[in-house]
């Protein structure tokens, strides 16, 4: 069955740095990275000492850090029925809305959430990396509980030296 990924993208109006990912996870429950074993709001909740239990405070912390959000699938399918990214297929991709951050704000951080956005974004997105050749570009850790190579405490710690000051 194909999905269609049901947020589009979330752009702060001062946006100066962006997170990207790659597709929803399947049980998401009311925005990105909502499903019950992912650890991204975990880590953020760390590294920025903030609830952040729903969509509302989730979106103002995003706000305050100028952060936007998207991710580079807009529709899949899920060949196991799970999240790995690897099981994604028949992919259409997110290209036009993220092109468009770009070109409408001053983005000079690009934070990956995997080593798969990374890649994808560097193979579909050549035209990007040469039009804004100053823009920095980071991987993070993934946030999936599969992802073992790291701890959370170590997760945390790389989140919390790499990801913008909220002060800042």
């Amino acid at each position: 069955m194909i999905e269609t990924h049901p947020f589009g993208v979330f752009i702060p109006p001062q946006a100066k740095y962006l997170l990207l990912g790659s597709f929803t996870g399947k049980g998401i429950y009311n925005w990105f990275y909502g499903t019950k074993r992912n650890q991204f709001w975990p880590i953020l909740e760390t590294v920025y000492q903030t609830k952040l239990t729903d969509k509302k405070p989730q979106q103002q912390l995003f706000t305050q850090l100028r952060l936007a959000i998207a991710d580079i699938i807009y529709q899949c399918e899920r060949i196991k029925g799970n999240n790995l990214d690897t099981n994604l297929t028949n992919i259409v991709y997110n290209i036009i809305p993220i092109q468009k951050i770009f070109e409408t704000h001053n983005i000079h951080t690009v934070y990956f959430s995997s080593r798969f956005v990374e890649q994808k974004f560097r193979l579909l997105f050549k035209n990007i990396i040469e039009k804004f050749p100053a823009i920095v570009y980071v991987t993070l850790p993934s946030p999936s509980p599969r992802y073992a190579a790291l701890s959370l405490n170590e997760k945390i710690k790389i989140y919390a030296q790499v990801l913008p000051n909220l002060y800042a």
